[in-house]
């Protein structure tokens, strides 16, 4: 893989032998590659080509037009990669020290791309329903292309005017309900007006023989006004459209696509399904995207579940609700019957915030993996570092909007003084969403040497979005402040335009936080708690100075901690050994036995919802000592042993507590009462040995 940079006219102080020896490679510095030195990429193209290998251009702004000049090679061009060093370092007020900023900027654009995931298909033929007024509706309709059948739902007149040519189908009456997303929405609705507007011509001819002018351009008859003259009736007696006596319908009918012009959206979630656009009839952008929706289409399938590791439910009790309560496309769903969440792949628009707060990693991330953003994550850090960085800042940021701040602070700062630009010691990386990356990857970032890691937010994201990312992060800070790391080290930054970074550079140019003194070498696993417990113990080797041998967590949002047991109300049910989804709470074959292991316990709170008794709380804490990976005893009691033969059976107590309560029972009186002493084979044997029973057979 060969690299073209360019210093863009010579506005970016860039040292090529510096950047040549942390990619390995030798450099030569352009300023004009776009222009007078094109010829420069003709050949590292035309090269690429015979060679095979990737070609890396340092620079986003014309890539349009560097991929239309590859086209003109007359060999097959590798691909090629593009990346923003411009505005992310080299137009800075710190642009003179950004240099190991944009080695690691350079080295992440030299990683392989993600393995390629399975895929969920849409498939849209361009049928689409416009809801609104009739007069809106047409005047949508026709910006619509010609690969677009457009039906309208007429919500009456409006103030538009109507055209008296019928161009598309039109349904009116009350919507009952829309699902479903591109190319399988399902519109439920019921016709009850005497008008049918299948049959009718649009003649006017029931508009100008209504006395109560209840009848109007959306040739639909307001039962309110209408005073039942028939007068309508006997002037479409030719077309015979209109009949006060037909039945009420109720109908279904499937769309490809919904535009949606009411002010109130059929849909309440945050993220809306693809395919479905409640427009504002001022912004063409989005009635673009929407008409460009008929074909084929794929998008990764992003989350990946496993059922097993899940601690949504047991036994029809509630333990973790965090993905379903968070998801703002709602294609998350509880299945109670089933003791499972169910996640609707064409409704998941890839945010990632499941996985984010799930605590047992049942819900990942698949696109890209954990694993791929681990590597992404070492290889900045570690070049960055390498090349002589100090006190690194990781700012991670949709590829979307933030993405496009980032590129207004860097345009602002070389036309505004008082602006600084993107700080050379923070390091921006792209994820898909901001939500998508959660505690153990921040703690593996810090584990990996960086100062601070801080999240940018935009508008574009759902409010419950920053709230729980705000809980997690409260985790984190816990975690370091408890080792004694110095300082701030975790942040949600929401930013509404390139002005609002500004305090991102002062903040972070105050106060860099306490890090490890030896990044770690670990990698980031599959397994969520696998990272986490990877992470924390680096961290936990490296730390400055433990506070305690417990660490106190927030109680919203923690996925570690221990139980705590009323041994006066416990009875050794075990009922929350099989409650527990995460193997964390254990007994013991030989003896009666309540064993914890608190580094695989999720806080699910799974146990304390299923233990009768109520004897068992949550403690959320980052447990420093080693029995923290070992079983240690909850609760021991004595054994209880059959009174007929001497074969234990149970505790004592729970026994004890069995025997107080049903002692007063008709049923269980004499040697009734004495046989709940006794194991359940002697049980048996002693009721059908009996000489006084009374047998069904005898009655």
């Amino acid at each position: 893989m060969s690299t073209l940079i360019c210093d863009c006219n010579k506005t970016m102080p860039l040292d090529p032998r510096a950047l040549g020896a942390s990619l390995n490679e030798s450099l030569t510095l352009h300023s004009s590659l776009c222009r007078r030195e094109a010829g420069r990429f003709l050949a590292a193209a035309t090269q690429s080509g015979v060679s095979g290998d990737e070609l890396v251009v340092a620079c986003t702004q014309e890539k349009r037009l560097f991929l239309e000049l590859a086209q003109q090679v007359d060999t097959p061009v590798a691909p090629i990669r593009f990346v923003n060093i411009r505005e992310t370092g080299g137009w800075s007020k710190d642009a003179a020290k950004a240099g190991p900023k944009i080695a690691a900027l350079l080295a992440l654009a030299h990683l392989p791309d993600p393995e390629p995931v399975t895929t969920v298909a849409y498939k849209s033929a361009g049928r689409m329903l416009i809801i609104g007024t009739l007069g809106a509706a047409e005047q949508a309709a026709s910006l619509m292309g010609e690969d677009i059948d457009v039906t309208v739902f007429s919500l009456g007149v409006g103030e538009a005017d109507v055209s008296q040519e019928r161009r598309y189908p039109v349904l009116a009456g009350a919507i009952e309900q829309i699902s479903g997303y591109l190319g399988a929405f399902e519109l439920q609705w019921s016709r009850s007006n005497p008008i049918d507007l299948d049959l009718c011509t649009r003649c006017n001819a029931c508009v100008a023989a209504c006395p109560e002018g209840a009848i109007g351009l959306d040739y639909q008859i307001d039962m309110a006004a209408c005073r039942s003259h028939r007068a309508c009736v006997k002037a479409c007696s030719a077309a015979g459209a209109i009949d006060f006596n037909r039945d009420a319908q109720s109908l279904t009918e499937t769309f490809d696509l919904v535009l949606d012009l009411r002010a109130t959206a059929a849909f309440s979630q945050h993220a809306k399904p693809q395919g479905y656009l409640h427009w504002n009839g001022r912004d063409l952008q989005p009635l673009l995207q929407l008409r460009a929706l008929v074909g084929e289409f794929e998008k990764p399938r992003f989350v990946a579940y496993k059922q097993k590791l899940c601690a949504h439910s047991r036994n029809e009790r509630i333990g973790c609700n965090a993905c379903v309560d968070i998801c703002s496309a709602t294609a998350i769903r509880s299945e109670r019957g089933r003791q499972r969440i169910v996640v609707d792949a064409n409704l998941c628009v890839g945010c990632g915030a499941c996985s984010t707060v799930c605590p047992t990693g049942a819900l990942s991330y698949s696109y890209p993996r954990a694993g791929d953003q681990g590597v992404r994550l070492k290889t900045a850090l570690a070049t960055y570092l390498r090349n002589g960085g100090k006190q690194p800042a990781v700012l991670l940021h949709n590829q979307q909007g933030a993405s496009r701040l980032l590129d207004d602070l860097g345009r602002a700062a070389r036309l505004d003084p008082d602006l600084r630009g993107v700080p050379a010691r923070v390091l921006p990386l792209s994820v898909w969403h901001d939500a998508s990356v959660g505690l153990e990857l921040w703690l593996a970032a810090i584990a990996y040497g960086a100062s601070q890691v801080w999240l940018m937010t935009t508008e574009e994201d759902a409010p419950q979005y920053r709230d729980a990312l705000q809980e997690q992060l409260a985790v984190a800070q816990a975690v370091m402040t408890g080792l004694g790391y110095a300082g701030e080290h975790f942040r949600v930054l929401h930013v509404r335009d390139a002005r609002d970074l500004e305090a991102l550079d002062r903040d972070l140019r105050a106060a860099p936080a306490g890090t490890v003194a030896r990044a770690g070498g670990f990698a980031v696993q599959a397994d969520k708690r696998a990272t986490l417990e990877l992470a924390l113990a680096h961290l936990i080797e490296q730390a400055p100075q433990p506070q305690g041998e417990a660490i106190g967590l927030p109680a919203k949002g923690s996925p570690l901690g221990a139980l705590a047991i009323d041994k006066n109300s416990c009875t050794m049910c075990l009922s929350c050994v099989n409650a527990c989804p995460a193997a964390a709470l254990q007994d013991n074959p030989d003896a009666p036995q309540l064993r914890f292991i608190e580094q695989n316990c999720v806080q699910c709170g799974l146990c304390v919802g299923t233990c009768p008794e109520n004897a068992l709380s949550l403690v959320p804490r980052l447990n420093l000592a080693p029995q923290r990976k070992q079983a240690v005893v909850l609760n021991e009691m004595q054994p209880y042993a059959c009174i007929r033969r001497n074969k234990p059976f149970g505790t004592l107590k729970a026994v004890e507590a069995m025997i107080g309560k049903l002692a007063g029972h008709a049923m269980f009186q004499g040697e009734a009462l004495e046989r709940l002493k006794m194991c359940s084979d002697c049980r048996v044997i002693d009721l059908y040995s009996a000489s006084n029973e009374v047998k069904i057979t005898d009655l």
